[in-house]
């Protein structure tokens, strides 16, 4: 499954401070469809992702009912992107 979208990068502080970009709601639908095929165990779905020319693999995190994408700093500063900008994202749902 290959998923395109765009939205705002955000950080968050907890005790293990990271940046995120959450998937919009209708193509969490699409990923909850699947999930139980895809995911390794906790709700996490891997995925290879894509900003600009950067590809990493990592996993969506489940939050509040969707899905959230993880942000590497080495991704970030490979891109310059910093919290609150937006940014269009490719996933590749890993089967």
């Amino acid at each position: 499954m290959n998923i395109e979208f765009s939205d705002t990068i955000w950080f968050w502080k907890g005790p293990s401070p990271y940046h995120f970009v959450t998937v919009p709601l209708e193509q969490c639908a699409d990923i909850k469809a699947i999930a139980k095929l895809v995911t390794y165990g906790w709700g996490m779905i891997p995925v290879t992702v894509q900003i600009g020319n950067t590809e990493w693999t990592t996993s969506l995190f489940p939050k509040d009912g969707r899905y959230i994408v993880p942000l590497k700093d080495s991704v970030r500063n490979a891109e310059q992107l910093n919290d609150g900008d937006e940014v269009t994202l490719r996933l590749e749902v890993r089967l």
